[in-house]
């Protein structure tokens, strides 16, 4: 796998049903469109029809929360075979997934889980994406996600388990900022030590993304802002590993469409600041609408 396999989309929100008509009458502008698999893993009828009329316009990005990729379970192929057949319909950019588990002994606990950081954990994950990026036919990016607990087995941090599994399956990193800023408040480590130490040609997405401040903890509720410090890491990700497509996720009490499409022009406006700032050269900017 090369970065340079994947298309530099722009700064992208997420497809959500709240916005559907909105999206298909009047084409905002934005640069693309992260939808989640599952929604439109079916038959047919009006998911499909919209994200026909969606394609029509955008690139598209294929995101999953059902791959349960760290569990136990045998891979589930008749999942991956309706999602390999999404993807030759509708043709995304890329897929992606999260590093994680979600379920067990044929249980969905309709949750994100982490993972033990172990050799043994890396062995088994990565022969997985292998195994899945063979039936897709094609590479995918794992996730990072936030985490609430941690395992007292694992012998490595976060970023070194993530890096060694991208390293292992040959697969790609989807960075989600907000969810290192989450999972560093919440275990007491330096984010960013996170940043400095993913590797960059693995890194192909960033997500950006609300959270919520309990006090002594912060959740990932992705109904939130974008808060200040998690722009302030993302400054620092793009500062070092350049320009690479970024996607604003929010999924409760949703704004308006025009507020997601500035928060993705933040996102452009603090990459091409930096990137004039270290180059003295004016950005270039561009429509990545196909």
């Amino acid at each position: 796998m090369k970065r340079s396999d994947f298309p530099m989309l722009g700064y992208g929100v997420g497809l959500r049903r709240q916005h559907y008509s909105q999206v298909l009458e009047t084409r905002p502008q934005v640069d693309w469109f992260e939808v989640i698999s599952e929604n439109f893993m079916v038959a047919g009828g009006r998911a499909l029809e919209v994200l026909e009329g969606v394609r029509a316009n955008y690139p598209i990005a294929m995101h999953g929360v059902s791959m349960s990729i760290g569990s136990t379970d045998p891979l589930n192929r008749t999942y991956l075979r309706q999602l390999r057949e999404l993807a030759r319909r509708f043709e995304p950019a890329w897929i992606s997934d999260h590093l994680c588990w979600t379920g067990v002994g044929g249980r969905n606990l309709h949750d994100l889980l982490p993972l033990p950081y172990t050799e043994e954990a890396i062995r088994h994950v990565a022969a997985r994406i292998c195994a899945v990026q063979d039936i897709l036919e094609r590479p995918i990016l794992i996730e990072n996600v936030s985490s609430y607990m941690a395992f007292a087995d694992s012998s490595m941090t976060e970023w070194e388990f993530i890096s060694t599994i991208a390293d292992e399956a040959d697969c790609g990193i989807l960075l989600d900022i907000n969810n290192i800023f989450v999972s560093a408040f919440n275990h007491r480590f330096d984010a960013n030590d996170y940043i400095d130490a993913v590797p960059a040609e693995r890194v192909v997405q960033y997500h950006l993304a609300g959270h919520s401040d309990h006090g002594t903890y912060l959740l990932d509720t992705h109904d939130h802002p974008v808060r200040d410090e998690v722009w302030t890491l993302y400054q620092r990700a793009a500062r070092r590993f350049g320009a690479v497509s970024a996607l604003v996720e929010w999924d409760d009490n949703i704004p308006e469409f025009a507020e997601l499409a500035n928060t993705a022009d933040r996102a452009r406006a603090i990459f091409n600041a930096d990137s004039s700032e270290r180059t003295g050269k004016p950005a270039l900017s561009a429509d990545h609408r196909a």
